[in-house]
């Protein structure tokens, strides 16, 4: 396959995204593949969980039922290739399925599947070798209570795969922007040491494998969007043989594509920009340039690369006791001190109870008033609300002990100051915390293997090139000279968000946000006004640290903060009411800046 100019469609960011997509995505008939993300560290985690009690399961089945079934025939006619990473800890068992699909409708693709990222049947190994936490440097956890392990792989066995004539590959957890490079290196032959190209098809993936994001979905300027949230295109990026590509959006849809949803993606869980770790390529995105072009048509190039590191990325789960909470509103005047009261009287309630039944106290304990400004700290506004929910949650290392809690805090409805309500069924259950350890492995202990339509599973063999033991710190300085930064005129405070967008995620307890400037001249006022240190007074109310990282784009007049130890744990081992930070851009957008007038008009 060779074509000067690929077009890749983006169905999927995550498992759970719209069954539409596929279909709305294959109406283009010079689309030359679909590819899907729906992996993260958490659905690892549970697919574990479930093929435990059924070996013939998880993965992710909504890639058969709603991706798969509802448009083979159409994949088939338009020969439209997939890259899926669905497979999730079992996808061998994805492709048996799907193949079983085909043949029921009479068709003839070929389904191939990459496996081998699973280490779990190397636990025994790995614990003697006793690998520290790549972050926090925490021991290797006990191995009874390991749910999932896997290597988060790159390009190359997908490449292999696409090589032996397969329609549709199947993967497990690859990294998200693999499926997309993949389909790159194929098309135009791209070579694995040519750094540059590698990376600039990372970055192309990494647009695309949050699906709508990039097309309006999440954005700052959320109300510019075409058309209602229920009718947003899924994206499709445009790519030459070069790296450059315009990324725009399924035809005759809602949603929108421009400079500033581009920049937000581009941005979206990224720590330093200059050494985005990939397994392929270690990325460099501080000098990406965006461009609008036309309407819904962006264009994105720049990124170079590096060689990888020697070793992969490997995320494992363990359960680390277990957890439970509850919403409670109260509505009324001193609502939000009504909520405080009755989380207080709950938590002290079930503290007794623990101690009377002479169980271990509770781990942790997390009340947020939500409606009351509590995700905002310092930022908030003190104007009190009369209608709140009292979020009360609470870790133990048994079921037994969330159970206590969940009863003792349900049994205070009638003893509660006035305005309580809710609309819920029975009591919450306790369950798992699922945590996440993640630590490097040498890629010369993991081997891949690929079954090709039926025929048996065969090993792969893997270059590791010119790989590098530690990142390089090549690029741009990361405390830019802005001397020339205008001090002359009046000036006005306004909020960020009028003259910046942002976004934010989460990797692990870490949380990234990034920071656009709306133009270019406004970024030295940015990046004076908000330091380190001022970043880490801001969400104070939720560091567990005081780390805070800055970095600057100037490819896109951008600042990307990474805070450390600041979501709880992330994921389901958080008590928060943002274990993710998907909020965080909105706090700091919510900030006061001042800017010189003139800059303003």
């Amino acid at each position: 396959m060779t074509k000067d100019l690929l077009r890749i469609g983006g169905a999927s960011g995550y498992w759970g995204d719209a069954s539409q997509a596929t279909e709305q995505l294959l109406r283009h008939d010079d689309l030359d593949f679909i590819v899907y993300d729906y992996l993260a560290e958490i659905t690892m985690a549970i697919l574990a969980r479930v093929k435990a009690k059924d070996q013939n399961v998880g993965y992710a089945t909504d890639f058969i039922s709603e991706a798969m079934v509802p448009n083979l025939r159409r994949i088939s006619e338009t020969n439209t290739k997939i890259i899926s990473n669905a497979g999730g800890v079992n996808p061998l068992a994805c492709a048996t399925l799907l193949r079983k699909k085909i043949e029921e409708q009479g068709l003839d693709l070929k389904v191939a599947v990459i496996e081998g990222d699973n280490l779990l049947p190397y636990i025994h190994d790995i614990s003697i070798a006793n690998p520290t936490e790549m972050f926090s440097g925490s021991e290797f956890p006990d191995k009874d209570r390991i749910g999932s392990i896997n290597a988060y792989f790159g390009a190359e066995p997908i490449v292999k795969a696409l090589e032996k004539g397969a329609d549709i590959v199947i993967t497990g957890r690859c990294v998200d922007s693999a499926v997309t490079l993949a389909a790159c290196i194929y098309n135009f032959g791209w070579e694995y040491d040519d750094f540059d190209l590698l990376s600039a098809g990372s970055l192309i993936g990494h647009l695309l494998e949050c699906g709508t994001q990039v097309t309006g979905g999440n954005f700052t300027d959320w109300k510019s969007i075409k058309g209602t949230f229920d009718q947003i295109g899924y994206p499709i990026a445009e790519i030459e043989k070069d790296g450059s590509a315009i990324i725009c959006k399924a035809k005759d849809t809602g949603g929108l594509v421009s400079f500033g949803t581009v920049a937000e993606q581009m941005l979206y869980e990224i720590g330093d920009p200059k050494n985005y770790l990939l397994p392929d390529v270690n990325c460099d995105f501080s000098q990406v340039k965006i461009r609008e072009v036309e309407t819904d048509r962006v264009h994105v190039s720049g990124a170079i690369g590096q060689p990888p590191s020697e070793s992969y990325k490997v995320c494992l789960t363990y359960e680390a006791g277990f957890r439970g909470g509850h919403l409670f509103g109260f509505y009324g005047s001193d609502a939000t001190e009504k909520a405080n009261a009755f989380a207080n009287a709950a938590i002290s309630r079930s503290r007794y109870s623990l101690q009377k039944k002479k169980l271990e106290p509770f781990i942790e304990e997390s009340v947020e008033i939500i409606g009351s400004g509590s995700q905002f700290g310092t930022q908030k506004n003190s104007q009190g609300s009369n209608e709140v929910f009292a979020k009360i949650a609470v870790k133990h290392e048994s079921p037994k002990g969330v159970g206590v809690f969940l009863k003792d805090a349900t049994g205070l409805a009638l003893s509660s100051p006035p305005g309580l309500s809710g609309f819920a069924g029975s009591r919450p259950k306790p369950s798992p915390i699922l945590s996440l350890f993640s630590f490097l492995y040498k890629k010369e202990n993991i081997g891949f293997t690929l079954q090709h339509d039926k025929s048996p599973s065969e090993p792969i063999v893997i270059n590791n090139r010119a790989s590098l033991s530690s990142p390089n710190t090549y690029g741009i300085s990361l405390d830019p000279n802005f001397s020339n930064i205008d001090k002359g005129g009046p000036l006005r405070e306004v909020f960020l968000e009028d003259i910046a967008w942002g976004r934010s995620g989460d990797k692990g307890n870490k949380a990234n946000v990034g920071i656009i400037a709306r133009r270019p001249n406004l970024l030295p006022y940015i990046w004076k006004t908000f330091s380190e240190n001022k970043i880490a007074e801001i969400f104070s109310h939720f560091l567990e640290s005081d780390k805070v990282d800055r970095y600057y784009l100037p490819g896109i007049s951008a600042i990307n903060f990474v805070l450390h130890e600041v979501l709880g744990g992330g994921g389901t081992s958080s008590l928060r009411n943002d274990p993710q930070g998907k909020g965080y851009a909105q706090i700091l957008l919510s900030c006061k800046i001042k800017i010189p007038e003139n800059l303003l008009v």
